[in-house]
Formats: C-alpha cells, sequence, structure tokens
C-alpha cells in the first residue's frame, strides 16, 4: 500500500473487477436489514425509494471513483484539492471511524447470523463472539491480499458463488411470503426519509471508491461498472428485507431468510453467505481504514496498520450496540453527503477535472491554501452539516441527503468563484 499516485503500468483492474467487487460488496445481510427499515412505507413506495435511493447514490459514488481512476489516488488524497492536504486529515479521521463502525456492523450480524444457524449443533458453534473473530480474521487475511492475483481470482469465484447462494434465498422467500407483501397496508413514514436510509448505504462507500478506482485500466469501465454492480444487487438486497418484514413483521429480516433456509435443508449454503457475504463487504472497509491512516501519516508500516484495523473492528463487534445501527446511517449521511458535496463541486466544476499531482503531496504547493487548511470547503461542510442535522432534529419529512449535498456545493461553488474574481 502507497499514499502515491498508482503508476499506469500498475493498473490492473478491468470492468469484471469492478462489477464483481461492488457486487460482493453489495451481497450483504445488512443491506437485507435496512430493507427492513422501509416496511413502514409499504411494498411500492419501498421499492421506488430503493431504486430512485440507489440511482442518487451510487452517482454520486462512481462520480466519487473519477478522481481515483483519473489519476491514480486514493479516495482522502483526492479530498485534498478542495480541503487542503491537513484538511483531507479531518475527512481521514472521520472516514476512519465510519469504516470500524461498518466493518464492526457487518462481523455483529455475521456472528448473530452464524451462531443461529450453530445453534442446532450446540457448542461453541451457537457463540457470536467465536462468529465475530473467525469472520474478523478471514476478512483481515482478504484484506491484506487486496490488489493481488490471488485476490482476484478468489474475489471473483466468492462472488459468483455468493450470486448463486442469494438466488437460492430468492426463491426460499418468494415461496415463503408469496403474494402475502400485497396485502401489507402501509404506515407512517415519509418517502424521503426512507429515500435517505437508502441514499446512506452507496454514500457511505463513496469516501472509500477511490482506493480501488485508481487501480483501473481505464475511467469509463470503472465507473459504470462500479455504479451497475452495486445497483443491481443493493436493490436485490433492499427488496428481500423490505418483502420478508412486510410479510413477517420481523426486525431481522435476513436472519429469518437464513433460518428458513437452513430448516429445508439449505444450512451449508446459508453458512456460505454469512461468512463469505461478510468478509467480502468487510474487507473494504479495514483495507480503506488502512489507506485513511497513511494519509494522515505514513510512519507506520503497513502491515501494522492493517492489523490494527482489523482488530480494532472485532474488539468494536463484541461491544457495539446494534439497536443504534440506524442512527448510524443517518451520522454517515450527515458527515460525508456535504463533505463530497464539497469534493465534487470542487473536482468537476472549478477544477474541470485537471489536477496537479505533484502538488497533492507538497506543503508548497497549491492545495496547501493557509497552513493546509481550505477555510472555504472547511466552512460549507460545516453548513452542509448543520442543514442535515437541523432537517433530521426538525423531523422535516424531505430528507437532508440532497438539501445538505446541494447547499454544500453551491456555497463551495459560490464563494470559490466570487473570491477567484476578487483574486484576479
Amino acid at each position: 500500500m502507497d499514499i502515491q499516485p498508482v503508476n499506469t503500468t500498475e493498473r490492473n483492474l478491468g470492468g469484471a473487477d469492478f462489477f464483481l467487487l461492488w457486487a460482493g460488496v453489495a451481497i450483504s445481510l445488512a443491506e437485507i436489514w435496512v430493507g427492513g427499515f422501509l416496511a413502514p412505507m409499504g411494498l411500492w413506495l419501498g421499492v421506488a425509494a430503493i431504486i430512485l435511493g440507489h440511482v442518487i447514490g451510487n452517482t454520486f459514488m462512481a462520480l466519487g471513483g473519477i478522481i481515483g481512476s483519473q489519476h491514480g489516488i486514493m479516495s482522502m488524497v483526492s479530498v485534498r484539492p478542495a480541503f487542503g492536504i491537513r484538511g483531507s486529515n479531518l475527512a481521514a479521521v472521520l472516514n476512519i471511524v465510519q469504516l470500524i463502525g461498518w466493518a464492526s456492523i457487518m462481523l455483529i450480524i455475521g456472528g448473530r447470523a452464524g451462531a443461529m444457524l450453530g445453534k442446532p449443533i450446540g457448542g461453541i458453534l451457537a457463540s457470536n463472539n467465536l462468529w465475530i473473530i473467525a469472520i474478523g480474521l478471514g476478512t483481515l487475511i482478504w484484506a491484506h491480499y487486496t490488489g493481488k492475483s490471488i485476490w482476484r481470482v478468489l474475489q471473483k469465484l466468492t462472488v459468483v458463488g455468493l450470486l448463486l447462494v442469494i438466488l437460492l434465498m430468492s426463491g426460499v422467500s418468494v415461496k415463503e411470503f408469496g403474494s402475502g407483501v400485497f396485502d401489507v397496508k402501509p404506515q407512517a413514514m415519509p418517502f424521503m426519509i426512507g429515500l435517505d436510509l437508502v441514499i446512506a448505504m452507496p454514500i457511505s462507500w463513496m469516501p472509500l471508491v477511490a482506493d480501488y478506482s485508481r487501480f483501473s485500466k481505464s475511467t469509463a469501465p470503472a465507473f459504470w461498472n462500479t455504479w451497475l454492480g452495486y445497483f443491481l444487487i443493493s436493490s436485490w438486497m433492499y427488496v428481500l428485507g423490505l418483502t420478508a418484514t412486510l410479510v413477517a413483521g420481523t426486525s431481522d429480516p435476513g436472519a429469518l431468510i437464513l433460518q428458513l433456509m437452513g430448516k429445508i435443508g439449505l444450512a451449508v449454503p446459508a453458512l456460505i453467505m454469512v461468512v463469505f457475504s461478510t468478509i467480502t463487504t468487510g474487507f473494504p472497509d479495514v483495507y480503506s481504514a488502512a489507506c485513511s491512516t497513511m494519509n494522515i501519516s505514513q510512519r507506520f508500516s503497513t502491515r501494522t496498520v492493517l492489523w490494527t484495523a482489523g482488530i480494532v473492528s472485532i474488539l468494536v463487534a463484541l461491544v457495539f450496540p446494534m439497536e443504534q445501527y440506524e442512527n448510524f446511517l443517518l451520522l454517515i449521511g450527515a458527515m460525508f453527503v456535504p463533505l463530497f458535496g464539497v469534493v465534487l463541486t470542487d473536482y468537476f466544476f472549478i477544477r474541470n477535472r485537471q489536477l496537479n499531482v505533484e502538488d497533492l503531496y507538497r506543503s508548497d504547493g497549491r492545495y496547501w491554501y493557509a497552513k493546509g487548511f481550505n477555510a472555504v470547503a472547511l466552512l460549507c461542510w460545516a453548513i452542509g452539516f448543520s442543514i442535515y442535522e437541523l432537517i433530521t432534529l426538525l423531523k422535516y419529512p424531505l430528507g437532508g441527503s440532497m438539501p445538505s449535498l446541494l447547499i454544500a456545493g453551491l456555497c463551495y461553488y459560490g464563494i470559490t468563484r466570487w473570491r477567484g474574481k476578487r483574486i484576479r
């Protein structure tokens, strides 16, 4: 792992690699879980929120990846042109916190599901903590080999296998729940609130997507296959969670579907789903937490940073209150939606996709600003964050994602252009 730009001769990932990478990320019990949160909207409004939310969230996520594929730079380095070299460290610290949080949540969900499937056997196999530690170590090893040839082969085989397993899960769901989903009447959840919960999931990957797109052979295949791979499979997972919750009223739709699979003799595929979906979803969190740490300081070895991130994720998973999951999603949106509203505005509208890559690593370059910080970017980020929190606290039924992103971006564009004219 190196904070420096990836040389063009070392960029070896093509379109299929990105499709399977992000499809693998989307195959997750956590995605099924969040789909269940939309049950109060009913089937059709819930599906509409799933599709529209993924279109919006995926587009911003994939746009963030363009900065990496164009210039070969990791995600937190891509924040430097807007926020300054030291300013990017603020985003990196928050990113480390959210990535360790995500990795821990994946381990908790995987641990609970593994223990549920191990309960008929009993003993240590029925222990949540055993599965959390085992899957956590597997995730750590997977992250350690990210980008290497063996990783590419294993990632492809694993994701193809998981796609077959979720076909089985879908078949079980249709058989069990059938047309019952059409009979459930919607309750009271504003459409924009549900939309926010959907947008939060792909947006949560935006601060790390360039960590992988920097290895792409070209920009267009990386963009479209990132977008399509995550859109198709994440939407599928959400719908599974939505339908299971609508009919069964369960608080854990993923566990319910796995339990049904176990009862009809599909315990082994269910266990494969639990273990490997958690690994393919969790390893980017561990790997990118290490990338964000390297953005702050390169004093530690890659191995040390990776192992530290992985072990901390396991320890947090052993104590994290899962009941706060929905609040965690909303907090992620409040932090990173306006932040990348500023980053994307800076890259696409202020700089017209042009960067001086050498200056990204120099304290005397154009991205140093005032002692390493761009006060305008920080101000607009704070305004966007405040807008998001205000909308959430006052419970306005329009959601905070799009208003905070647009206001932060417009604020940054307006002040930057105005200052530019004054300077000239």
